[in-house]
């Protein structure tokens, strides 16, 4: 058996696990201990918690529900049980009295001396919920499905809904042991024009006293007899009891008493909403100029965005004009020492009296003309160092030669590593040499 027990809480363990997520398993084995292993309870609480919804299912509050009890002006009725009529009733009614006197009372002493011995288990609510669902269950089985709309929910969330909702919220606490409940139940709760007031006009809540959600409320709400009968609405900002119906009332009565309670208070609900409107339409107009105010921000930051784009845009374009000023001119400079330098490093330009000496006429690319006199021997690059230190020279240039019309290899290349002399190149006597600007290319 110990086994099959021990099976039985794993299996629940590992069910709890799988549908609330909870990483431990010893997590897990403490919410269900909290709710004597009642898996619908412990995930629907563990549920209510994720969704940040207050947990129906924890201990109760060490103070009493925040309802405004305290109110003298609550309006209070109750119905006294018939007296006896003639000689029969009232003698029937005095053979009565000491038994039910000392039923009563026997029946009290034996419940305050319980007490001492074993708690009272109404005090712990664990299932609240499940409560609500036990009593209108047990009520249906014996008064029938005819009744009210019953508020599944706990005291506490028909409280939020009835505030949320700015309704009138009736209160029902129910008296097992009373002698005057099933009757109430049956010819007053059940009667279809109760019924249709109760559906249209108000949120309807109630739970048997002996249930722990139900004896809580009794604590709340401090009935003096049944049955009992509270309601509550909105009133001056907290939920108030307004009105306090106690004893075997009948339907035309409580209908009457109802109608009369609600008259007494609407205003209370009137204004309220009249404020919640207001509030709300404050809340509104604010939020839409906080919207204004976020949109006009941010197309001013727009604004000062796209401003500072286009300052850094034509800061970062006047440092690049600048760096190629800086950059042309030391280009400039790095080309005109590289002239002066060239033209330093010329050899002596030959007699022309010298047989060995080739007078040459080179015809620039701005049409101006150029002549001096460079020996046989000399390397083609000594022709184009001296092109290269004129100033009015291009960077680049090329060297060409009209017949043959060929280009002179001045500079070392693959295929003349060594620039061949001016012989060498088949000049003559007298050349003209055309220079050629290569430097667009």
């Amino acid at each position: 058996t110990s086994c099959l027990v021990e099976r039985e809480s794993q299996d629940s363990q590992s069910l709890m696990f799988d549908l609330t997520g909870i990483e431990s398993m010893d997590q897990c084995r403490h919410t269900l201990e909290q709710h004597n292993w009642n898996i619908e309870a412990a995930v629907q609480d563990r549920l209510n918690e994720q969704e940040g919804v207050p947990s129906v299912f924890n201990p109760p509050p060490s103070r009493p529900l925040q309802v405004n009890t305290a109110d003298h002006r609550i309006y209070s009725y109750v119905v006294s049980r018939p007296q006896p009529r003639g000689l029969l009733g009232w003698g029937y009614y005095l053979i009565m009295l000491p038994f039910r006197f000392t039923y009563y009372t026997l029946l009290d002493i034996f419940r305050f001396a319980l007490r001492f011995i074993r708690p009272d288990p109404r005090s712990r609510v664990t299932d609240p919920v499940g409560d609500i669902v036990s009593f209108i269950h047990m009520f249906e089985e014996k008064f029938g499905r005819i009744h009210p709309v019953f508020y599944q929910g706990t005291y506490s969330q028909a409280l939020n809904d009835a505030k949320r909702e700015l309704r009138f919220l009736l209160v029902y606490l129910h008296g097992d042991d009373h002698q005057d409940t099933d009757e109430f139940c049956r010819n007053t709760l059940c009667a279809p024009e109760v019924i249709a007031l109760i559906n249209t006009r108000m949120l309807f809540w109630a739970c048997s006293t002996n249930k722990p959600e139900g004896y809580r409320v009794s604590q709340a709400l401090r009935e003096n007899t049944y049955p009992f009968l509270a309601m509550i609405m909105l009133k001056d900002r907290r939920m108030t009891v307004v009105g306090r119906l106690e004893g075997l009332i009948q339907p035309d009565d409580l209908i009457n008493q109802l109608t009369f309670i609600m008259d007494a208070n609407q205003t209370y609900l009137v204004s309220e909403r009249l404020e919640r409107e207001e509030r709300n339409q404050t809340q509104v107009l604010r939020q839409q100029q906080d919207e204004a105010y976020l949109a006009s921000l941010r197309a001013d930051q727009e604004k000062d965005r796209k401003k500072k784009e286009e300052r850094e845009k034509k800061k970062r374009k006047e440092e690049e004009v600048q760096q190629q000023k800086l950059a042309e001119e030391r280009r400039r400079r790095t080309l005109q020492e590289e002239k002066e330098r060239k033209s330093e490093c010329l050899p002596p330009e030959p007699h022309p009296d010298d047989p060995e000496s080739v007078k040459i006429v080179f015809k620039m690319p701005n049409d101006s003309r150029v002549e001096r006199r460079f020996h046989f021997t000399q390397s083609l690059a000594v022709i184009h160092d001296f092109l290269f230190s004129l100033k009015e020279s291009p960077e680049k240039f090329q060297i060409e030669a009209n017949f043959p019309r060929r280009v002179l290899p001045c500079l070392p290349t693959e295929e003349w590593p060594n620039p061949p002399t001016l012989q060498e190149a088949g000049l003559s006597h007298t050349e003209v040499l055309f220079v050629q600007d290569l430097t667009d290319d």
